[in-house]
């Protein structure tokens, strides 16, 4: 009875726990497993557990590294063999972190419900033995396998997103959960090291109450570690979206003192027409062709300068994406724009104004950075389909396609993110392509202009 007892504890209650920590784990890293792997996971850690070192630290080493070596391979099965090495780190230390965090959930649960049975156990005596351990046996698992299942539902419904949000801070949750565990097989070790058993090999030492306080404030700190963790992600996204809309209020004044110079001087230009209009008839009349010619070459001039390099139907992005244009055709770099936008909308003229200012700063930086023999382009695009807008910026780069995201593409994507869009990027041989798609708020004149 107890060899039958000991194979249902250890292999299939035990593999029933690997699977469960091991789809808590898959849906952190929000990916799909099919059902095999959660067998061929079960058996091998079994395995890799029982045939490894004994003691709990050990099965703790072996557990977080079965979760890990799996979350790499899953978070790179779609793009094997080729993995940077950069990615390859970055996965690591993630599934290292939610391999911990996992296991050591599990842990706690476990010594839990275990103290718990071990306050009650004693209350049991009088009672049939093998019928009370059978009972008590399902009961741990069963009970243990619920609290785990509870936790880790609230880790990841509370915790598993802003996670998401700094990998680079993961050290703050990762220590303090090693910590925990250590502390606790040293208290564990501590309290029952030196305990006392009867013939039946029962714990009669009153420790358990001890064991069980410890246990649950280290639950209770786990969480709180998560809380703090999430408020200390939730003021880092603040501060950022602070910035960001200080660099709108910035772009926004600097566009639109610009925007109020040309007007003015557009003014100035139709208030004088009249009178130019009246000199070039003066000139024909008195058989000045000529001069007349010339004057209203000067007239052209006067409206070239007046006129928009890019013309994309919303004249603050016009004078953005003119401005920026003209310094990298100054600069030798052959461009070009066919962006039209939907004017005026709920789309606020602030956010296609910082996109293409990062993207366009990007452009002429990589271009700046290549030899002058070599072919020097920016292409800006776009078009509206349906109630999306989709941005296309095109340049030539020097070809490596190992590049690091810097500022400008991160402005880019949280203000693509902040107005429900998403951005894409990918190289082709020498070209760089920014895509950035936008959703075009429901404004009744924007939507009379799309009809029409």
């Amino acid at each position: 009875m107890a060899d039958y007892m000991d194979f249902f504890n250890i292999y299939i209650m035990g593999c029933i726990q690997m699977m469960t920590g091991f789809h808590f784990f898959a849906r952190l890293l929000h990916k799909e497993i099919k059902f095999y792997c959660y067998l061929l996971f079960a058996v091998c850690s079994i395995a890799v557990i029982h045939y490894g070192p004994d003691g709990r630290i050990a099965e703790f080493a072996a557990y977080v590294l079965m979760l890990t070596v799996s979350g790499i391979f899953i978070c790179h099965r779609d793009r094997m063999p080729v993995i940077s090495s950069g990615k390859m780190f970055e996965a690591a230390k993630q599934s290292f972190l939610y391999a911990a965090l996992t296991v050591e959930i599990m842990q706690l649960c476990y010594g839990i419900v275990n103290s718990l049975l071990g306050v009650l156990y004693p209350l049991m005596f009088s009672y049939n033995q093998k019928i009370i351990g059978l009972a008590f046996m399902l009961l741990g698992n069963m009970v243990s396998l619920l609290l785990a299942g509870f936790c880790y539902h609230m880790v990841y419904r509370y915790f598993s997103y802003y996670e998401a949000i700094k990998k680079q801070y993961a050290m703050m949750v990762l220590i303090p959960i090693l910590m925990m565990f250590f502390m606790g097989e040293y208290i564990n070790s501590s309290l029952y090291g030196f305990s006392m058993t009867d013939d039946r090999r029962v714990i009669v030492y009153a420790n358990h109450y001890h064991m069980l306080a410890i246990q649950l404030l280290g639950l209770a700190s786990l969480f709180c570690i998560l809380f703090a963790y999430k408020k200390l992600l939730q003021s880092f996204r603040l501060s950022t979206e602070l910035s960001l809309l200080e660099q709108e209020e910035r772009s926004l004044n600097q566009y639109m003192e610009e925007a109020r110079a040309y007007y003015g001087k557009t003014r100035s230009f139709r208030h004088d027409i009249k009178n130019h209009i009246a000199v070039v008839k003066e000139l024909l009349q008195k058989g000045k062709t000529e001069q007349a010619l010339n004057y209203i070459g000067d007239m052209g001039g006067m409206a070239e300068e007046l006129s928009f390099p890019c013309s994309t139907n919303n004249p603050v992005v016009d004078i953005l994406a003119g401005k920026k244009l003209g310094i990298a055709e100054s600069m030798g770099i052959d461009v070009s724009c066919s962006l039209f936008l939907p004017y005026p909308c709920g789309l606020r003229d602030i956010v296609v104004c910082i996109i293409l200012s990062n993207a366009l700063d990007n452009a002429i930086h990589a271009c700046k950075n290549m030899e002058e023999n070599e072919k020097r382009y920016i292409r800006v695009a776009g078009r509206i389909q349906g109630d999306f807008i989709l941005m296309e910026v095109e340049n030539s780069f020097r070809g490596n396609s190992m590049f690091k995201k810097g500022t400008g593409l991160s402005n880019i994507k949280a203000v693509a993110e902040k107005y429900y869009g998403a951005m894409s990027i990918k190289t082709e041989g020498r070209a760089f392509i920014l895509h950035v798609l936008l959703i075009i708020p429901q404004h009744p004149e924007c939507i009379s202009r799309q009809l029409d």
